[in-house]
C-alpha cells in the first residue's frame, strides 16, 4: 500500500494531479477539497494517499489531509458507495460538513450532491453514523493557489468528471459572481457550495 507521497506538483487538472517523486510520475485522483490548498505546480507537495487495487487499474487517491483519507475509507465500506461517488461526496461537502449531515440524519443535503440518490443517502447515514462517532478534523496544513488559461473550462470539465451533467456544469460556472477573475478551483468551490444550499 502507498500511503504517502511526497514530491513535487507538476499538474494540476481537477479531479487528477500529477506529483513527481524521485523521478517517478504519479497520477493522483484527489478531492476538490484537496484542489484547493494545493500549491502552484513546480511547488512541493505532501498527499496521504490510498491505492485501490483491481483487476484492470491501479488507482491512487489524494488527500491534503489526514481525515479526509479516514474519511474517503470509511465511505468505500459502505455498501453501493465506490471510490468514484466517495470522491465525490468529498468534492461536494466538506469532512465536517458530511459529518454534520450523518449527525443529524439530514438525507435531504446529502440528496443534492451528485451520484447520491435518496436510498444512498439513506444508507450513509445508517451505516456512517457509528463510524463517525468519535471524528476528529485534522484541517489541511498546506496551502496555495492556482492558475490556468482557461479556468471557467476547466472548471466545468471538473463539474462534469465529479458527476454533473455538461449543461448543469456550465450552468454552475456560470452563476458564479465574478468568475472570469478567479482560478479553477474558487470557481468549483463556489459552484458545489451553491449547489448544496
Amino acid at each position: 500500500m502507498i500511503g504517502r507521497l511526497r514530491g513535487t506538483l507538476l499538474e494540476k487538472r481537477p479531479p487528477q494531479l500529477l506529483l513527481d517523486v524521485g523521478g517517478v510520475g504519479y497520477e493522483v485522483d484527489a478531492p476538490m477539497s484537496t484542489f484547493y490548498v494545493l500549491p502552484e505546480p513546480g511547488q512541493p507537495v505532501t498527499l496521504h494517499t490510498h491505492l485501490v487495487v483491481r483487476e484492470d487499474s491501479h488507482t491512487l487517491y489524494g488527500f491534503a489531509a489526514e481525515s479526509e483519507r479516514s474519511l474517503f475509507r470509511s465511505l468505500i465500506k459502505v455498501n453501493g458507495v465506490g471510490a468514484k461517488l466517495a470522491l465525490t461526496i468529498l468534492s461536494g461537502i466538506s469532512p465536517e460538513g458530511f459529518v454534520t449531515c450523518v449527525q443529524h440524519q439530514d438525507t435531504a443535503a446529502l440528496v443534492r450532491l451528485p451520484g447520491v440518490g435518496k436510498k444512498t443517502a439513506e444508507r450513509l447515514i445508517v451505516e456512517m453514523r457509528d463510524r463517525l462517532s468519535d471524528w476528529q478534523d485534522a484541517s489541511p496544513a498546506t496551502v496555495g493557489g492556482g492558475d490556468s488559461a482557461a479556468p471557467m473550462e476547466e472548471a466545468v470539465s471538473a463539474l462534469i468528471a465529479l458527476g454533473y451533467k455538461a449543461p448543469e456544469a456550465s450552468r454552475m460556472v456560470r452563476a458564479v459572481d465574478g468568475a472570469a477573475e478567479l482560478d479553477s478551483a474558487e470557481i468549483i468551490r463556489m459552484a458545489l457550495q451553491s449547489a448544496v444550499k
